[in-house]
């Protein structure tokens, strides 16, 4: 690789870190226009089953489809049911679940109290959401004044009120146990005529920040569509891609009668609802939405709080039905509200099938199965050590370990040869300028060479690449592993986070490394990466023929990587780390054993073979 080369190399990976930041710069995101009454796409969509459009014949639009519940007079019912592992608190306005709060996870970690990262509330979904879960949005025919009656249950609740038109809307949930519960929602014609009713859009929650420091990257929905497990998250909804800004989007519209399952959730906890397996939702609409605004208190005790987070509200959208008089529509939904925790979401997937616990989202990221299947193994692995009582970053030490031993070999050898193609590099230099205007036969003499001296360039990169799938399986993994959240390790506090230990305040612009509007962190564990790496860089042998201006731009290339992993979790960085270490122990042993090293007692070192001499030209 040219110097040219070189340069090219390190821009483009400059530009890939910061295209999205310097876009934003030069083509700021316009912002998005406000909702009015209008209807939620300009054209009717077509709905399975039928070969014309939808219409709202006898039902007023007025109201349709803003997403919106439409505003009560009455005061608001709340009404409580808890198990030991959920708290559920149902709302009289939508005759809904408000909020779901899971009491066995605090909401954030308390060794970031001191930097007022920590309360003492517990993990919530669907909180601050303008709109509950499972309410039945349209219009008012579907809504009436919005006020529902609730009534307690034995470990539930049941919510029902009569409809413009004579229709009963009942709503009954129970709470089981593992976070789930079931959520039924039945129609009945009360009256003594047919009700067409307009389509059915029910909102099965809405994805929202952690908390109040949440940057929303890894907030989103997703869904199964009997084949494949699609993700949604911010990205989609600002359209970020391409080479130009565009504008934003605001809904997300998809299905055809395969709607299997859809899930609302943020990086460590998710709300799935699955409709029965025989009978999937038609459709799957999300909204890009603002979040009800902290409170005055909530801001003036921890300034440094985000006040413009949004949430992604998510529904299933149903197709206009005619009740006859005294039929009934029931629809019922098995609901998990709980932590992405791979066992449980396992158990959940051997229960009701199709996949479900793919919301962890392994197979949606690059590299798709193939790198899904390492972060499964991996975190597998991971929680296994930990049930023989090993903390978890000593499993990650471990694991690594492992990983390291099982490569040993190929590492080994990869070594051996960077060597040997060292001392071979005088040879190397004369073929090349011998034959520097017959490039065929200038490969063919070089592969002699090789054959010869057994030596194959090919092992010097072949492990690293060998490595990769593992390394960005174990970063799919710890990105979203709540076992994780709120793991130790020295003065880690919290494997999942960045390993913080301050901030300085008014360095938030930093791009990539400082956090805007809160200053520039100082987190350790990357710059000790990045030592060690450089630390490996250097005692790796370059390819022959490399200049020393590249050679130079070669070991301080992992300065880039600084700016990948600064922010990310400290869980990966105590990976790279640790394997960094193991990588240069092994090349330290492999230079005080090989011969091509010298290093070695009781062997003869390799030598550099002199080039052959120039043809001498025959005198005329």
């Amino acid at each position: 690789m040219d110097r040219k080369s070189i340069i090219v190399l390190v821009v483009s990976l400059f530009l890939m870190v910061g295209w999205y930041w310097l876009v934003n710069r030069l083509y700021p995101p316009q912002p998005r226009p406000q909702q009015t009454n209008s209807v939620v796409s300009a054209t009717n969509p077509v709905f399975p089953g039928t070969n014309s459009p939808m219409t709202l014949s006898g039902i007023s639009t007025s109201g349709l489809s803003t997403g919106a519940l439409v505003q009560s007079d009455t005061p608001e019912q709340l009404v409580v049911v808890e198990n030991d592992d959920i708290r559920c608190t149902f709302t009289s306005h939508g005759g809904a679940l408000k909020l779901a709060e899971l009491k066995k996870y605090p909401e954030s970690i308390a060794c970031h109290s001191k930097n007022g990262f920590s309360t003492n509330k517990v993990a919530t979904l669907n909180a601050r959401a303008p709109i509950p879960a499972f309410v039945l949005l349209g219009s008012e025919a579907l809504q009436g004044d919005g006020n529902f009656t609730l009534t307690k249950t034995d470990g539930g609740i049941r919510a029902e009120k009569t409809l413009p038109g004579g229709v009963r809307l009942v709503k009954e949930f129970q709470l089981g146990t593992n976070y789930l519960f079931t959520a039924l929602v039945r129609l009945q014609n009360a009256s003594g005529q047919s009700v067409r009713l307009p389509r059915q859009e029910m909102v099965i929650g809405t994805a929202t920040p952690l908390d109040l420091h949440d940057n929303t990257m890894t907030m989103g929905l997703q869904w199964y569509n009997g084949a494949k497990v699609e993700l949604i998250g911010e990205a989609w909804f600002a359209s970020r891609g391409g080479c130009v800004s565009r504008e934003p989007r605001t809904e997300f519209l998809a299905g055809n009668s395969n709607v299997f399952w859809a899930s609302v959730q943020n990086r460590f906890f998710t709300m799935i609802a699955i409709p029965p397996t025989n009978a999937p939702a038609p459709q799957l609409l999300a909204r890009r939405i603002a979040l009800s605004p902290s409170s005055a208190a909530e801001i003036a005790a921890d300034p440094k709080a985000i006040t413009n987070q949004f949430g992604l509200q998510t529904a299933f959208l149903f197709p206009e039905l005619t009740l006859a008089p005294d039929q009934t529509v029931e629809r019922r939904f098995e609901v998990f509200a709980g932590p992405k925790e791979y066992r449980t979401l396992d158990r959940l997937a051997a229960k009701f099938g199709n996949n479900v616990d793919q919301v962890m989202g392994f197979d949606v990221g690059f590299g798709g199965r193939f790198v899904g299947f390492f972060a499964k193994a991996l975190l597998l692995s991971m929680n296994g050590l930990h049930t023989l009582k090993v903390p978890y970053s000593l499993a990650i030490i471990v694991i690594t370990v492992i990983i390291k031993l099982v490569f040993w070999p190929l590492t080994q050898a990869s070594t051996r040869s960077m060597k040997r193609m060292q001392a071979l590099q005088p040879q190397v230099k004369a073929i090349q300028e011998k034959y520097k205007d017959d490039a065929m036969k200038m490969q063919k003499k070089m592969g002699e060479l090789w054959r010869e001296h057994k030596v194959n360039p090919a092992m010097g990169c072949l492990p690293m690449l060998i490595q990769i799938p593992i390394f960005i399986g174990f970063y799919t993994m710890l990105r979203s592993a709540i076992e994780l959240r709120g793991a130790s390790f020295l003065w880690i506090c919290d494997l999942s986070q960045a390993d913080t230990v301050f901030i300085i305040p008014g360095l938030g612009f930093i791009p990539f490394l400082g956090i805007p509007a809160v200053g520039f962190p100082m987190n350790p564990l990357p710059l000790i990466m990045v030592a060690t790496q450089l630390w490996q860089t250097r005692l790796t042998p370059m390819s022959p023929g490399v200049d020393p201006m590249q050679q130079k731009m070669m070991q301080y290339m992992p300065v880039i990587f600084l700016f990948f992993m600064y922010n990310l979790s400290s869980g990966l960085t105590l990976y790279w780390t640790v394997s960094n270490l193991l990588t240069i122990a092994q090349m330290k042993v492999t230079k005080a054993n090989d011969p091509a090293a010298g290093g070695s007692r009781n062997s003869t070192p390799l030598k550099s073979v002199a080039p052959p001499p120039a043809p001498k030209k025959r005198s005329k």
